[in-house]
This record gives structure tokens, sequence and C-alpha cells, in this order.
């Protein structure tokens, strides 16, 4: 008996339905998602997904997976389908950490500008589930995996900005802020280095496609580079690949928030009804 063609959108964060997307796949069951835990999970996890997929002949899009609704995922897959070849792609992945350090040139303490953020709601309840880095991370094993490269999460080594005396869960998010401020010495000194130099600290992920290795990492880049003359809250991502290479290819713009995150989700919705036999048409004027 056929049926009707079938989807589910999960815009949780939580593992729980994730681990089932490999199920509702091989049930027949299209899924779309935000949730960016079954990606960067296992590499056995990842790998059955896509098998049950091909088995089923169902759908799994995850644009909003980085960059909320910024096209970065289906541009890694229209360069890859065209014959381009991955070099290196550096990515702002996090709108907080891109707003901290946007705001972070020495004038005020790096505590005060992490409590700043807070206070204007660019972090988590938790700052430190920010500055872990991982949310960084699981979207650079993201995008690695994407362009056919074989890596965990915990292959990635992360420079964390929470010191190691303040990571124990049981300290309060409030005792962590107040805290914070014994350890300005060494970020305010990197900081003031790189003022010298005429450059910005910024927070990136990296993938070193040619020699498969990825890395999360404070790095300093010139006022001139993209990343250097960023501003306000915005993700941003270069692509250097073979046909892009002395120029490189630059996606930047809202990368978190409500609404850019549900049109990413509703444009892999579209994609889907795309692929399932809808019609194609011009847009209305």
């Amino acid at each position: 008996q056929q049926h009707s063609p079938a989807a589910i959108i999960d815009c949780t964060a939580s593992e729980v339905p994730s681990a089932l997307y490999e199920t509702w796949l091989r049930q027949g069951i299209s899924v779309i998602s935000p949730n960016k835990k079954a990606n960067s999970g296992p590499m056995s996890y990842y790998k059955a997904m896509r098998e049950a997929q091909r088995e089923a002949q169902t759908h799994f899009f995850y644009e909003a997976n980085v960059g909320a609704g910024l096209p970065i995922i289906t541009t890694l897959r229209d360069l890859l389908r065209t014959g381009d070849k991955f070099i290196q792609i550096e990515g702002i992945f996090s709108g907080t950490l891109s707003y901290i350090f946007n705001e972070f040139d020495g004038s005020a303490p790096f505590s005060a500008v992490v409590s700043k953020a807070k206070g204007l709601g660019y972090t988590e309840p938790d700052p430190r589930d920010d500055l872990s880095g991982m949310d960084v991370a699981r979207k650079t094993v993201i995008l690695a995996r994407e362009i056919g490269m074989t890596i965990e999460l915990a292959d990635v080594p992360v420079r964390t900005l929470v010191p190691e005396a303040l990571s124990d869960p049981e300290i309060s998010s409030d005792d962590f802020l107040a805290k914070l401020a014994d350890y300005d010495g060494e970020l305010g000194a990197m900081c003031a280095e790189a003022a010298a130099a005429g450059e910005k600290l910024r927070y990136v992920g990296v993938i070193d496609a040619e020699n498969k290795k990825c890395c999360v990492e404070l790095r300093r880049y010139p006022k001139s580079h993209p990343f250097g003359g960023l501003e306000g809250s915005d993700n941003i991502i270069t692509l250097q690949t073979k046909r892009y290479n002395k120029q490189q290819l630059v996606i930047q713009g809202p990368g978190a928030g409500a609404d850019v995150t549900a049109a990413g989700v509703f444009a892999d919705l579209l994609r889907l009804a795309s692929f399932l036999g809808a019609p194609s048409a011009a847009m209305e004027t």
C-alpha cells in the first residue's frame, strides 16, 4: 500500500528525538532539523542515518545546523557537486562569541564584556555553555563531515574560554561571572598584543581539508580580513577551494535567532516538497 509522504521537523536541542532519526528515516519518514546532536554525534550513527536514507529513499535536511538561515550547507554541497575541492574552511560560528570578541577591544576586561553580553541576552543562561566552545566544535564537525571528512567530536581540539577552576557545574552562573575577573589577565594580554599589531582576536572553527584536521581556537586577524572587520553578532565563514582560492568565498549574516532559524527550517521544508514532486514556479510579483 502506498502512503502519502511524511516528515518530522525536530526543533529541539535534545538528544532524545535525534536518536530516533535513523528509525524514522528507515520507516519512510523524512527529517528536517536544526538540532545539531545527530550530525555531530558518533560517526557510526552519522553513517547509519545516511544508509537508512538510501535504503528507504527518504530525505534528511539540516541547513539550520550551522548558521541558522544562512546558505552554508547548501553552498558546500553545490561546490562539491560541481567538481570543486576544499582546501580550508574557517568560520565564526557563534553569535555569542562573535559579539563578545567584537566588543573585547581592551577598553574593558574580558569578564566585563561577558557580563554585558549576558545582560543583553546574547549568552545562554550559563555563559559557560557558550564559552566552552563545544557549540562551535559541533558545527565544525558537521561541516567537516559534509565535505567528506571522517571525524569524531572528540578528535577536535577545543580552546575553552572557561578557566578550569570555574568549570565545576556546582559553581552557579552568578558565582562564575563574579570569579571570572580573577582570570582576565591572559586574555587581556592577548588582546593588547593583537591590538599592537593592528589585529583582532576572533574565536573560530577551522577545517583543514587537505590534512583532514579540525580545531576550535582563538586566532588573530588583521582588520582588513573579513573576520577582523566583523561587527555585532554576525556569523561569517570563508571557503577556500580550488575554484575560490586567491579570493575566498565569504558568507556572512545573522547566525542565530528564532526568525532566521525558522526561515532556514522552512526553506528545508520547501526543498523537501520539491524533492517529492511539488511543481516549481516563479515568485509572484
